[in-house]
């Protein structure tokens, strides 16, 4: 790929190549914005199937994480490491504690997390060579499994969806379907249980499926099967793209409210439901409970102010539809505007040079 054109047309700030042959590391760090305050963004180690491939999803994953810390309301910027590699057989404590001196090299630019194919004690790793990193073991402070707070995230940000298709946010007797129930859509069901909701599940390992039958009263349905049942809101928690020509059709949900990354296909999908009048909440928006919590970290961790936060997802969502109705758009497009507008609130302000006690202190030297 063209990587400078690519990095123009998107705005973006830095790409770091990171290679260490001794422990076999071959990493690409993409910092994409830091108008807000320094990029957070995980770690993600897969085997790609080129550097090329590598290097698109690190930016495309970078950039996407600066609209969600910047729809968040936190200040934090945009940024994305993957390192190319198996995670099932190539890891070693080298490889990592060897990434952790490129971050602390970067002295704040970037701060890391774990993500795909990498776990908290990859990222104790990685502290060892700098404090430039969240999700570590709560032994060194931080929050632990991000996965019930991401949750609690999906739930808030479900019940204003639902506020807005059905005229009020309760939950109780509204029928939700439930695709894939892994860690974070078993803690969702929990609470949607406990509102009284119907819950319809499905996923590809049956254990999943059969706890949430067992524990929440749930209802099971083949995988394929979950797009056309008769619900009034459709929860995807599994993969990506699965908004998409096929499924759109069958769909019978008022609401699409759920954990996944990138439910969108393609963009014009989001103009697809938005004509058929599915409220959809933007899956970077509801499912950023698990970045405001490690985000949290920063300050030293505090769980009742983390759950504070996360609480406003419920209040972004609202945000996101009133943007929406104001400027005519699918509320897909309405997140990006959301976010861009406070990065460029925050830019204008910064246009005007103030300095700061440090500033001072070092022109007097």
């Amino acid at each position: 790929m063209e990587v400078f054109q690519y990095l123009e047309k998107y705005d973006y700030e830095q790409v770091v190549f990171c290679q260490d042959k001794q422990s076999g590391l071959k990493a690409i760090i993409a910092i994409h914005d830091t108008t807000l305050g320094p990029a957070l963004g995980g770690t993600r180690m897969w085997m790609y199937p080129s550097e090329d491939a590598a290097i698109e999803d690190a930016l495309r994953l970078a950039r996407g994480m600066t609209y969600k810390n910047a729809a968040a309301g936190l200040n934090l910027g945009g940024g994305k490491t993957v390192i190319i590699g198996d995670p099932l057989k190539d890891k070693n404590e080298e490889m990592f504690r060897a990434f952790g001196r490129y971050i602390q090299s970067l002295n704040g630019r970037y701060i890391t997390a774990e993500d795909v194919g990498t776990t908290v004690e990859d990222m104790d790793l990685i502290h060892e060579e700098t404090d430039y990193v969240t999700g570590i073991s709560p032994t060194f402070g931080s929050s632990g499994n991000p996965s019930p707070v991401t949750a609690y995230g999906v739930y808030r940000g479900m019940k204003a969806a639902a506020k807005e298709a059905f005229g009020t946010d309760s939950l109780l007797g509204k029928t939700v379907a439930v695709q894939g129930v892994g860690n974070v859509a078993y803690h969702l069901c929990r609470h949607l249980a406990e509102e009284g909701a119907l819950l319809i599940v499905t996923d590809i390992n049956k254990k999943n499926v059969q706890r949430a039958v067992e524990e929440f009263g749930a209802k099971a349905v083949d995988p394929a099967d979950i797009y056309s049942v008769d619900c009034d809101i459709y929860a995807p928690c599994a993969l990506g793209a699965v908004i998409n020509d096929d499924t759109i059709v069958k769909l019978k949900a008022k609401v699409i409210a759920g954990a996944a990354n990138n439910q969108l296909k393609e963009p014009r999908h989001g103009d697809l439901i938005h004509e058929k009048g599915i409220v959809y909440a933007p899956d970077y928006v509801i499912n950023a409970g698990g970045v405001i919590n490690v985000a949290d970290e920063l300050k030293g961790y505090n769980r009742e102010r983390a759950l504070k936060k996360v609480e406003g997802i419920y209040d972004n969502i609202m945000k996101v539809i009133e943007i929406a109705k104001r400027d005519n758009l699918p509320t897909y497009r309405a997140a990006d505007r959301m976010a861009e507008e406070r990065i460029a609130r925050m830019r204008n302000s910064r246009s005007q040079f103030l300095q700061n006690e440090k500033d001072i202190l070092n022109q007097r030297r």
